[in-house]
């Protein structure tokens, strides 16, 4: 296979279309097909398809793009690697695996003091499914992984986990939706509608225990792996939707919603999982010692 048409599909999946693309490369758009064309002609599989006046990549071309991202990112830490950026102190890469349930601003808050070292640091972060995450940090392709859930021994991956903290989980709700709701909390959840994390989540099984402890029936209207996208749905009034504590004033101001109620016996936990037993890497070590102080929670009920 020729790198180079690889790369060219790579550009214009990327851009979005050929004409786009061609104008980033420098090249005219015909070449740029013609050199597609012998890209999909060498797999044996189209990887554009038309879609009114534009293109959309096939089930081929999804896969393709796949194998793509992996090759030119392991490329460029490649360069880093062997320092062909240029002079100076090289940076240390720290590469992170984030779990996919994990809220991005829980993320940052735990990853920021990793940043704040002695020496200058590469922050390379994948976001992905627990396991698959624990599979990479196995083979050493990552140096962590964060999850809101420790890794388990059926697993089978030699590591350890690093406990960084635990929040009481809060309930939100904006005010016309507030308004419709009967009793006090977290009486009011019964029969309420509302958005739930995915079936699969850590956050999920304990929320199913909490609500049956407490006989609470709420009419689950959407499940939600993506957790900005289960809090986008409750900004807009369709359901009572929950999230960390810790998280509290980000989410009222930028979802304008309201605490309806603060559950301490609904915990959200968060774990560094790494292959070392005692902590040496300096990212890491910044982090653990960092997310002690972070954490805070308020009683709350239930």
């Amino acid at each position: 296979m020729n790198f180079k048409h690889l790369h060219y599909f790579w550009a214009a999946a990327k851009a979005g279309g050929i004409v786009r693309a061609s104008e980033q490369l420098h090249i005219t758009p015909q070449t740029l097909s013609g050199q597609i064309k012998l890209l999909e002609d060498s797999l044996g599989s189209p990887l554009f398809q038309k879609r009114g006046r534009g293109l959309e990549l096939t089930p081929e071309g999804r896969t393709a793009l796949s194998y793509a991202d992996q090759i030119f990112a392991l490329g460029a830490e490649l360069e880093a690697a062997l320092g062909s950026r240029g002079e100076g102190a090289r940076a240390l890469d720290f590469r992170v695996g984030i779990a996919d349930a994990v809220p991005k601003s829980i993320a940052y808050r735990l990853l920021e003091p990793a940043l704040g070292i002695a020496e200058p640091v590469r922050l390379i972060c994948h976001e992905g499914n627990f396991r698959d995450l624990l599979g990479q940090l196995s083979v050493q392709r990552i140096d962590l992984v964060i999850a809101d859930e420790p890794m388990g021994r059926q697993v089978g991956v030699k590591a350890f986990n690093h406990t960084l903290g635990t929040t009481a989980m809060s309930f939100f709700a904006t005010p016309a939706l507030r308004r419709t709701l009967r009793g006090e909390f977290p009486q009011c959840l019964d029969r309420a509608p509302m958005l739930i994390q995915g079936a699969s989540s850590a956050a999920r099984q304990r929320l199913d225990l909490w609500l049956a402890e407490h006989r609470l029936r709420p009419r689950a209207i959407g499940e939600f792996d993506d957790a900005a996208l289960l809090k986008a749905f409750g900004g807009e009034g369709r359901g009572v939707f929950m999230t960390p504590e810790v998280l509290e004033e980000e989410t009222c101001t930028q979802y304008g919603v309201e605490v309806i109620g603060r559950a301490a016996g609904l915990i959200e936990e968060f774990f560094a999982i790494s292959v070392e037993r005692r902590v040496t890497h300096p990212c890491v070590v910044a982090i653990t010692k960092a997310a002690r102080g972070r954490f805070r929670r308020r009683r709350g009920a239930g």
